[in-house]
């Protein structure tokens, strides 16, 4: 018997509050919850902005429960007054297991342990604070961010349905990306994606080196697409400027599932370590992701062929980024390895 078959749970909440990238790294692990507990109700508590997350995988989850913050979390600002009345609320649901797949519990294994589910499993770190030694799994502390969390539904009698992201998109969005397209004169798998932005500062590339490769596309006969949220225009600007060939600006012109539908319609997309990197593994369009300040290991496409990485020492040899490029510019999906040819 499994812990999972031993609890029967029929109310279950799942804690991950985070991004977009680190939200859909989840689904996998979700999924593999949904079939194992087909019966039950499963409510994720996350970050204010995952209600849409939520409405967009209601296949795996069912409920939201917003998260308002808490010490020693840096995704968000947090009030005392606020944490007091969610963990009320959280209570109040009675939870038969709550699920802390948030990480490796350093933080928020306290308390989760505090919201009055009936039982709560997850990660922790050996030698730090365990809630119950028979629902935690020690947290891993290497392989991708995908595999580490099926660690845990795997540990709790939930095996794998497939590591594959996903993002299913609404017939609203891609009627949105089809107006878009003819706005701009943007024909699939003719264009590419340049999404130079990221939340975390430290993770860009050079508005110069962006504008260095878009241009080598735009060489090759494809257009280019800069693509990035309205506080990143000034940055998407940067690169426009420093091209020589002309491109479609389309930053803050597209919610997160338009520009899910744009990039499944490219041909590849050029990123930092963003959540995008991951929409593209997700909606199976090759991309370069360039890794300036996070660990690839853990956060790079499991897809190594259709995906390609640029390291940190790698990021300033431009003729090693553009043979990339190239890479995924002529991925053949048959073949896996790159055709060589534009077929233009």
């Amino acid at each position: 018997m499994t812990r999972l078959s031993s609890l029967q749970p029929k109310e279950i909440a799942v804690f991950r509050a985070l991004q977009i990238g680190d939200m859909l790294c989840a689904v996998p692990a979700l999924k593999a919850l949904r079939h194992a507990c087909p019966g039950a109700r499963v409510t994720l508590i996350g970050l204010p902005w995952a209600e849409g997350f939520v409405r967009r995988f209601r296949e795996y989850l069912d409920d939201f429960i917003p998260f308002p913050g808490y010490p020693g979390l840096p995704e968000q600002s947090w009030q005392p007054a606020q944490i007091t009345d969610w963990m009320r609320t959280v209570a109040g649901r009675s939870f038969d297991l709550l699920v802390q797949l948030h990480g490796n519990g350093a933080v928020v294994n306290p308390l989760v342990a505090a919201l009055g589910a009936r039982a709560v499993a997850g990660f922790y770190e050996p030698g730090r604070y365990c809630p119950d030694p028979d629902l935690f799994t020690p947290y891993p502390e290497a392989g991708s961010e995908v595999r580490r969390l099926l660690t845990l539904t795997d540990f709790l009698g939930a095996p794998a349905r497939g590591e594959e992201l996903e993002f299913p998109v609404t017939a609203e969005e891609e009627a949105a990306c089809e107006a878009l397209c003819r706005r701009y004169g943007l024909q699939p798998k003719k264009y590419v994606c340049v999404h130079p932005g990221a939340r975390d500062t430290r993770r860009w590339w050079s508005a110069r080196h962006f504008a260095r490769a878009a241009d080598e596309v735009a060489d090759k006969g494809f257009t280019v697409v800069l693509t990035g949220t309205p506080g990143e225009r000034e940055t998407v600007r940067a690169v426009g400027t420093a091209m020589r060939n002309p491109s479609v600006n389309l930053a803050g012109q597209t919610d997160l599932g338009t520009l899910a539908v744009l990039i499944r319609n490219a041909r590849m997309i050029l990123s930092n370590d963003t959540g995008v990197s991951h929409v593209a593994a997700a909606v199976r369009t090759p991309s370069v992701v360039i890794f300036l300040a996070s660990d690839p290991a853990r956060w790079a496409p499991l897809d190594g062929r259709r995906h390609q990485v640029i390291l940190p020492h790698e990021s300033e040899q431009m003729d090693y980024v553009l043979g990339h490029v190239d890479r995924a510019l002529f991925y053949d999906e048959a073949a896996a390895f790159p055709a060589g040819t534009a077929g233009r």
